[in-house]
């Protein structure tokens, strides 16, 4: 589906924040040194934390979706958040060895598990709404699961525009909440209590309930699609669509340069 913003839209240039303020879990210091912090002390258990929480479905979707928003052999790809690497992993069939992959994560654990596992990729240090990167560099730009995390919306979008060639594609991949109450109720308890359990458990780290509630919560708490959309297509992106999976818990936002 497309969405178009209505004529006469009264969006401005204010921040744009993926959620509402999650205080509660970082009192007294940033957000983003929380984040920072607890994705550097999950890195070596993130790989199969979220295998855990997507049954195993997580690397196949994830190469399903590059293919299909338009990724081929030979272009060049930016990852944003590139975590430990599962989008690299899989893009780096696809681009072949005409293609580069660039990693751009804040968390150093992260890019660590990334070297250690010899990703074919040149990773930098940074966040999505300041990228080092020259205008007009990148002919695909890719983020996995991670938009809840950014500061600003626009901002981040904006830096997408600017980094892609034109026409070049920006895909990101999202969990979102499911319109059904039924499977958002089975969902919401399926990462909200059985799985910070089994991460805690797995870790020997108590704060892995911290991590995976957290997930969650700002999962129930993410703006809607459609503004995401309106962002993409505010910044200057065309062509803003989104696919839908696993009854909308999936969901996949595609826009071009």
């Amino acid at each position: 589906m497309t969405v178009q913003i209505p004529p006469g839209s009264d969006a401005s240039n204010k921040e744009v924040a993926p959620h509402t303020p999650l205080i509660g879990y970082y009192p007294g210091k940033p957000r983003q040194v929380f984040l920072n912090n607890l994705f550097d002390e999950f890195a070596s258990d993130y790989d199969w934390i979220h295998t855990v929480a997507s049954l195993g479905s997580s690397m196949w979707h994830r190469r399903r979706a590059l293919r299909k928003a338009g990724l081929c052999e030979g272009m060049n790809l930016l990852d944003v958040a590139c975590g430990t690497g599962p989008v690299i992993q899989c893009a780096q069939s696809i681009v072949g060895s005409s293609g580069t992959i660039v990693g751009l994560d804040p968390s150093t654990g992260m890019m660590h598990e990334i070297l250690r596992k010899g990703l074919p990729a040149r990773l930098t240090q940074g966040l999505a709404e300041s990228l080092p990167f020259l205008d007009n560099s990148f002919d695909f730009v890719s983020m996995g699961y991670a938009i809840r995390h950014v500061q600003d919306l626009q901002a981040t979008f904006a830096e997408y525009l600017r980094v892609l060639k034109p026409g070049g594609i920006l895909l990101i991949l999202e969990i979102s909440r499911p319109r059904s109450k039924g499977v958002f109720n089975i969902t919401r308890f399926y990462f909200k209590k059985i799985v910070p359990w089994i991460a805690m458990i797995g870790s020997r780290k108590a704060d892995a309930l911290i991590l995976m509630r957290y997930f969650w919560d700002t999962v129930e708490q993410c703006v809607s699609p459609t503004i995401i959309l309106e962002t993409m297509q505010k910044v200057g992106f065309t062509q803003a669509t989104i696919s839908k999976e696993l009854g909308g818990l999936i969901k996949d936002f595609r826009a071009v340069k």
